[in-house]
C-alpha cells in the first residue's frame, strides 16, 4: 500500500471506530491545540461566511465542529467511496488533506497539496477545450473565470458562453468586462432545480457570496438550466454559494445527454464533497473525478470537482 493510500485508510479506520461524541472530542482537542492567533483566524472566518456553522470559542459555541464531527462520523463511506473513484493521486491526496484538516487541523498537507501551477478550474492537464465549446459558467461574478477561461485555452476556443449571475450590480460589472468579447450570452438569472422566484441574500463579507434564499432584499429569476438553455453544452463551471446541487439536479437532461465537462465547488457545506461526485454518477455513468485546492491551508475552501466523461 502506498503512502497516500495509508494515511487515508488509517485515517478512515479510526474515525469509523469512534463515536460521533469521540469525534468530536477529538477535534475540539486538536483545536485547543491550534495558536491562539489561528484559533481567531479560523472563527472568525466561519462566521463571516456562516456556511459551515457558528465557531465561538469564548462563548461555548462549536457548531462548526459538531457538524464536521456528524459529516465524518455518518459519511466516512462515503468519503471511502469518492477516495476510490479519483483519477488521481493528486486528487486523493487532497481528499486526505481536507478530512484530516477537518479532524487533527492538519495545515502541513494542506499547504502541500494546494494548487499553484493552474488557475482555480482550468488545469491544463486535465480540461482541454476546442473552439467548439459550449460553455456555461454559473457563478459568474464579475466575468474573472470567463476572463481566466480565454487567457489559458484563447479567444477562439468556445462557440458560445453563457454567464448566469444573481446580483444586479455585479451583473453590470460583468458586462463591462465581457463586452469586448463576442458571443456571449450575459443572464441575470439565479440556476435551482425548477423555476420560479427566490430572494438575494446579501453577504456582508463579500459580495461574490451572495446567496439565494427565501427571504432577501429583492426578487430573483430562477430558472433551470434544462428549460433555459436548448443546444449541446459541453462544460459547465459552478459557483453559487451551496446552490450546485440544485443547479445540477435543474442541469440532469444536460449531463446526461451532452456528457459535458463539469467544474464544481463543492466546499459551500460538509456533504457537497462526496454527494454532488453520487450525483453526477446517478446522472451518468463513466464520469472520471479530480479534486483541486487553491485556498488557505489553515481552512480548506476553494475545492474544485474537476468530472470528465
Amino acid at each position: 500500500m502506498n503512502i497516500i493510500d495509508k494515511k487515508f485508510f488509517d485515517l478512515a479506520k479510526e474515525i469509523e471506530s469512534l463515536t460521533e461524541e469521540e469525534i468530536c472530542r477529538n477535534i475540539k482537542a486538536a483545536f485547543a491545540a491550534v495558536h491562539r492567533d489561528t484559533q481567531r483566524s479560523l472563527a472568525d472566518f466561519f462566521n463571516k461566511f456562516g456556511f459551515w456553522g457558528r465557531l465561538d470559542p469564548d462563548a461555548g459555541v462549536f457548531e462548526e465542529i459538531e457538524l464536521k464531527a456528524r459529516a465524518l462520523r455518518e459519511h466516512m463511506d462515503d468519503f471511502v467511496w469518492l477516495y476510490g473513484r479519483l483519477a488521481d493521486f493528486r486528487s486523493k491526496k487532497t481528499l486526505f488533506a481536507v478530512l484530516n484538516n477537518w479532524y487533527r487541523y492538519d495545515f502541513k498537507t494542506s499547504t502541500e497539496t494546494k494548487e499553484y501551477l493552474f488557475d482555480e478550474y482550468f488545469d491544463l492537464d486535465l480540461v482541454k477545450c476546442t473552439r467548439d465549446e459550449v460553455v456555461v459558467d454559473l457563478g459568474a461574478y464579475i466575468g474573472d473565470s470567463v476572463v481566466s477561461y480565454l487567457v489559458n485555452y484563447g479567444a477562439d476556443c468556445y462557440k458560445k458562453i453563457y454567464c448566469y449571475e444573481i446580483t444586479p450590480e455585479i451583473f453590470e460589472l460583468m458586462k463591462q468586462t465581457l463586452s469586448r468579447f463576442e458571443r456571449i450570452d450575459m443572464r441575470l438569472k439565479g440556476v435551482s432545480d425548477e423555476e420560479g422566484t427566490l430572494r438575494l441574500s446579501p453577504c456582508d463579507a463579500s459580495s461574490s457570496s451572495n446567496t439565494l434564499a427565501e427571504e432577501g432584499v429583492r426578487e430573483v429569476d430562477v430558472v433551470t438550466l434544462d428549460a433555459d438553455i436548448q443546444e449541446p453544452v459541453t462544460l459547465i463551471k459552478a459557483d453559487i454559494e451551496g446552490f450546485e446541487q440544485k443547479a445540477l439536479r435543474g442541469a440532469a437532461e444536460h449531463i446526461r445527454r451532452d456528457r459535458p465537462k463539469l467544474l464544481i465547488s463543492v466546499y459551500h457545506n460538509n456533504e457537497d464533497l462526496w454527494k454532488i461526485p453520487r450525483m453526477i454518477d446517478s446522472f451518468a455513468e463513466g464520469y472520471r473525478f479530480y479534486l483541486r485546492y487553491k485556498s488557505s491551508p489553515v481552512y480548506p475552501t476553494e475545492i474544485t470537482l474537476i468530472a470528465l466523461p
